[in-house]
């Protein structure tokens, strides 16, 4: 399933998405991707599409996107981090 389908698809969620501040977009977007599952990833992109609907404006229970710059990884994130690469290697 790919997001960029899926919101043209949909009128009103793309309507919501454009609501979105590019911040906001940014950790959607860095949130669908997390999963390494393909599947997963699918349910993120589906969850996205019911939550936007209901008027949500960020992924809910996530520990945030690790590719803003403006602040410091917190002590979670960087513990997910850490065992995950610990994990692959």
């Amino acid at each position: 399933m790919d997001l960029r389908r899926v919101l043209i698809a949909n009128p009103k969620v793309l309507a919501a998405w454009q609501d979105l501040t590019p911040l906001a977009r940014n950790e959607w977007i860095c949130w669908v991707l997390w999963p390494k599952k393909a599947e997963t990833r699918s349910q993120h992109i589906q969850r996205l599409q019911s939550e936007l609907l209901e008027g949500k404006r960020r992924p809910c229970c996530w520990l945030g996107c690790i590719h803003r710059k403006d602040k410091e990884l917190s002590p979670s994130v960087r513990w997910v981090l850490s065992s995950r690469s610990k994990a692959s290697a």
